[in-house]
């Protein structure tokens, strides 16, 4: 990484509260630290592995294909026998796509990348969804568990900083059985389960002592605007929470090593939709109140009308740069110390006063 992209991604961490090469970043007395130096951590999954806890836990999400609930559908099919609920993914992986990838928060990405495998379909099933050839219509190619094995050895071996698994859900097993694999080769990674967070809670308890970084979605605060904007999902804000919550019980608030590197802990994104669908106001009060002022979250500006969005008469436009900074306002009001922003094509901090 050249000069220019090292400061910029010190800068970018120190505002998170984490140290870079050396610089502790200000905070007040009191406050906590979130740096770890890397020599005090090892993925939480050795320890399980040299247990063979992990072989238990990857048996136990296996036995959940015969009668399916690892999401909060409970669609009860028995996917071992090749039925199909509504992710339409039977008991094998299906991949997308392998790569180095750098659009992720910093803490994942560094400078060397993090290891992004995107997993084919999904049990949210957005109108709006931005990769909708991937999780509709399921484009991708079915693999093994040592071939997904081979893909987490991979991103090691080209020097990536974690394994970005996203949207894993419906694939938990499989995910859990290669890491079996890939661990008894010397795999030893973070792992990031990157989300939609529409999760159920078995199988998130089942993940506790597997998973080093959780970065999942809480993408609205409204039953009903779920419920017509995600396949019918009107329970998927009590579900999101609970998921979150234990997300949180498990690896806490995210710590990061001397470089600035993420190593355990939470991130929660949150997609800013117009005309505040998403409950914006809501869900930042709730981050502080129910998980902690200083979980990191990611307000994302991204918002675009992809796929079906013209369905909805307010997702037919982005969101104004207004609505972004009303955004930030609402989150700075709700007391959140840590606000990921990078994203929103200015890249600047909104001001108060904007």
């Amino acid at each position: 990484m050249n000069g220019s992209s090292r400061r910029e991604f010190a800068a970018g961490l120190l505002a998170l509260g984490m140290r870079v090469s050396g610089q502790e970043p200000s905070r007040s007395a009191g406050e906590p630290s979130f740096v770890m130096p890397r020599k005090q951590w090892s993925p939480a999954y050795l320890e399980l592995a040299r247990k063979g806890e992990l072989a238990r836990r990857a048996r136990a999400l296996r036995a959940i294909y015969e009668k399916c609930r690892l999401c909060p559908r409970q669609c009860g099919v028995n996917r071992r026998k090749g039925q199909t609920g509504v992710c339409r993914s039977t008991a094998q992986a299906k991949v997308y796509s392998f790569q180095r990838r750098f659009a992720e928060e910093r803490p994942l990405t560094g400078w060397r990348g993090s290891g992004c495998i995107f997993f084919s379909n999904c049990n949210l099933l957005c109108i709006y969804c931005q990769n909708w050839e991937i999780n509709h219509r399921g484009d991708g190619e079915l693999v093994s568990d040592r071939q997904l094995a081979e893909m987490l050895l991979a991103a090691q071996q080209m020097g990536c900083h974690c394994v970005d698994l996203v949207t894993p859900t419906h694939i938990l097993p499989n995910i859990v059985s290669a890491l079996e694999i890939a661990v008894a080769r010397g795999f030893s990674l973070p792992l990031v389960y990157n989300c939609g967070g529409y999760e159920g809670l078995e199988a998130v308890q089942l993940l506790a002592g597997i998973i080093d970084i959780y970065l999942p979605d809480f993408k609205y605060f409204d039953g009903a605007v779920a419920a017509e904007l995600s396949n019918g999902a009107a329970d998927y804000p009590e579900r999101a929470a609970e998921a979150i919550k234990e997300m949180h019980r498990q690896v806490g608030d995210l710590v990061a090593d001397e470089d600035g590197l993420g190593l355990r802990g939470l991130i929660v994104r949150h997609l800013i939709l117009p005309d505040n669908l998403g409950g914006t106001d809501r869900f930042v009060r709730w981050v502080a109140k129910e998980l902690s002022p200083y979980t990191l979250v990611n307000l994302m500006g991204q918002y675009w009308p992809a796929y079906q969005a013209n369905r909805h008469p307010s997702l037919k436009r982005r969101i104004t740069l207004a609505e972004y900074h009303r955004a930030y306002q609402w989150a700075r009001e709700a007391g959140l110390k840590r606000l990921y922003t990078s994203d929103w094509p200015l890249r600047r901090e909104p001001s108060s006063g904007a």
